[in-house]
């Protein structure tokens, strides 16, 4: 039953990857595009996560962990640039 769900997570969260990346070259506004490639590094940790279950390592949730910082600070990054023009005071 668990091979079945993490089939079924993953081809889920595969889906969700190509909207994602669909809606981050389509976008008609930037902001569109940020929150899909926000949505595209959250749906990359869920993949890794699952990943991790399915090969029962633990080296796969700490890449998951660095994904999900990298992928918050590039969010707060591009967040700022759009708001203010700069990233730097």
């Amino acid at each position: 039953m668990i091979t079945w769900a993490l089939d079924f997570a993953t081809a889920a969260v595969g889906l969700a990857l190509v909207l994602c990346v669909w809606r981050l070259l389509r976008g008609p506004e930037a902001t569109d595009r940020v929150l899909a490639l926000d949505t595209l590094y959250v749906n990359v940790v869920a993949l890794v996560v699952l990943l991790g279950i399915r090969q029962g390592s633990d080296l796969f949730f700490e890449a998951a962990l660095l994904i999900a910082l990298l992928g918050f600070a590039g969010t707060v990054a591009l967040a700022r640039y759009l708001s203010r023009g700069d990233i730097i005071e």
